[in-house]
């Protein structure tokens, strides 16, 4: 018997045979759709051009003073914006009317002056079908002029001008114009042309009547205010028309502005829900003054909190709660427009008065660390300028203190030092009629309560008498990131044991950086035995990543009057004298020495 072979299609074929297919397909669907959607269109674009026509012939069969928009100006018996149905498919009819004032016998104002300013009209139809994907509609321009006479000389013209904060023009701005009191009452939307103008030029004359707002997408609202019991007298009133005359009005916007504040303590740890005020500087009333923006908040748990949508100003923010001890950047908080910008507020616990100095460069504005400021008055203190600053005035509580926390007291002395003789100074014993020749004095130990970098050590007075020979007070400084370290080394300026800081070297050395516990050793020491050196006072100061620059912050001071001195290398000395009520922040200018 004979067989003969017969071969089939493998699975593999037949899987790859069947996509072919099924691309053929989607592709003759696709091509076939796409045909479908491009005579749609058309079909569209036909009938939206068939309704233009029949708009421009509806104007024409008006007459010239019903050509205009309900309650807009010109004013007539249209809306701006109504509906049609064609088959089945719904179009948006919108008009655009505007008074046009030809140069051809002058332009109000002008030269020649013409009182009757609204020549002819100029009309701008679009239709477009909303639904059906469509970015672009038809639209189509016609004038319509008057048979014999011109616009109502009863009228006037209101001309809005609207720039940014630069005063460089603002186009395709949208303008709000509504005046109930007139006749006929207007309430229309228009937009600004390239230069930022919009000229309304025939009008209902009105005392005070139109209200205007502007505003843009992205861009801050800037509007006219009526008068009211909260606002007596706006900056901005509503506008007037005068018949025969030009009314010019001017708004200022720009792009919104974002500010974020966090709230921290002195070590930079968020403090949460923090009660505060935000305040600017631009007003929209005077005589009282009413702020444009003046808002009370609360800090997330997080100390933080976002401001949305602000108008570029300066802002100062306020608390009752807490004292404000500086700003990140200085104060006030200057935001500018279409910035995003984090502010850092450095907070400590209230007082009844305080006073934050903030030492600028007159030119750059910039803050300037390391100046010294002096307070003098009810009370005196010197503090530097972007540090912190531990101080110690006092030691007549004695010895015996580890841990620092009573503000009088110390660890330990040699015993040959007085800290009670001479209350608030420390100085060498007097034994008969005799200074002993040497003695020490060691602190408590300093939580700084984080990482800090050590950056001076300092006392008063700087200037001891002749007689007790030079270098009299020295320092020594030992650091360590825990409170209980196995042994406290105190180092010099160079970081060894062998060296002191003195009137000639006070910069500390930064092995220490980074450290949260500090102490001080000082030694006295005098040449003539009927002479001792006198400490009054010890400072160290130091940085952290929240050390506000440029301010120092005078805490829990006396109501009165004061007068503050402020010196820095390079700047010429600078006195003030104000009067400290509350909490207050005070800025010092510093010019260049010459």
């Amino acid at each position: 018997m004979f067989y003969k072979n017969k071969k089939g299609f493998g699975l593999v074929e037949i899987i790859v045979a069947i996509g072919i297919f099924i691309l053929f397909v989607i592709g003759i669907y696709g091509s076939i759709q796409f045909i479908y959607k491009v005579v749609f269109q058309s079909r569209l674009r036909i009938v939206e051009n068939a309704i233009v026509n029949e708009q421009i012939e509806l104007m024409r069969n008006l007459s010239f003073y019903d050509v205009g928009i309900e309650n807009g100006s010109p004013a007539g018996v249209l809306q701006r914006v109504v509906t049609t149905t064609r088959n089945n498919i719904d179009f948006t009819i919108t008009r655009t009317i505007r008074n046009i004032d030809d140069p051809f016998d002058g332009t109000i104002g002008g030269d020649p002056n013409d009182l009757s300013p609204a020549d002819y009209k100029l009309v701008t139809i679009e239709v477009m079908c909303t639904t059906c994907d469509q970015k672009v509609p038809v639209e189509a321009t016609t004038f319509v002029a008057p048979k014999y006479l011109e616009g109502d000389p009863t009228h006037g013209a209101l001309f809005i001008e609207v720039f940014d904060a630069n005063g460089h023009a603002v186009p395709q701005a949208t303008v709000h114009i509504v005046s109930t009191s007139t006749d006929p009452a207007i309430d229309l939307t228009d937009t600004t042309d390239n230069d930022g103008m919009l000229r309304l030029v025939d009008l209902a004359e009105g005392l005070k009547a139109y209200q205007i707002t502007v505003s843009k997408d992205g861009y801050t609202t800037d509007q006219t205010v009526a008068s009211s019991v909260t606002v007596e007298n706006p900056v901005k009133p509503f506008a007037s028309v005068i018949a025969q005359s030009v009314t010019a009005v001017s708004f200022s916007i720009d792009i919104i502005s974002t500010l974020d504040i966090v709230t921290l303590d002195t070590v930079c740890t968020p403090i949460g829900a923090v009660p505060f005020t935000l305040l600017g500087t631009k007003t929209i009333g005077t005589n009282p003054d009413v702020l444009l923006f003046d808002q009370s908040q609360v800090s997330g748990g997080d100390g933080a909190y976002a401001f949305a949508s602000l108008v570029w100003d300066n802002y100062a923010p306020w608390f009752t709660s807490y004292d404000l001890i500086g700003a990140i950047p200085h104060l006030p908080l200057s935001l500018l427009p279409g910035a995003e910008q984090s502010a850092t507020l450095v907070l400590g616990p209230n007082t009844d008065h305080s006073l934050i100095v903030q030492v600028l460069d007159s030119i750059s504005e910039q803050p300037l660390s390391d100046a010294t400021a002096s307070i003098n008055g009810a009370e005196n203190q010197t503090k530097v300028t972007g540090l912190g600053t531990f101080t110690q005035t006092d030691w007549a509580g004695g010895d015996g203190q580890l841990l620092f926390s009573d503000e009088s007291k110390y660890f330990t002395d040699s015993g040959t030092v007085d800290v009670s003789g001479n209350p608030g100074n420390i100085q060498l014993q007097l034994v008969g009629e005799n200074y002993l020749s040497n003695g020490s004095l060691e602190s408590s130990i300093i939580d700084l309560q984080t990482g800090v970098n050590l950056v001076e050590i300092y006392w008063e007075p700087l200037g001891q008498p002749e007689a007790v020979g030079a270098h009299a007070v020295q320092f020594q400084v030992a650091s360590s990131n825990t409170s209980t370290p196995e042994l406290w080394n105190y180092l010099g300026p160079d970081g060894t044991s062998g060296t002191y800081y003195n009137e000639e070297n006070m910069t500390i050395q930064d092995g220490h950086d980074g450290d949260q516990y500090v102490r001080y050793q000082v030694s006295l020491h005098t040449d003539a035995a009927t002479s001792t050196p006198v400490v009054s006072d010890i400072g160290i100061t130091y940085t952290t990543s929240c050390t506000p620059p440029g301010q120092v912050y005078f805490g829990d001071i006396t109501e009165g009057e004061y007068t503050i001195n402020i010196t820095k290398s390079g700047y010429q000395a600078r006195e003030e004298t104000i009067q400290v009520s509350g909490d207050m922040v005070f800025t010092v200018n510093m010019v260049t020495a010459q």
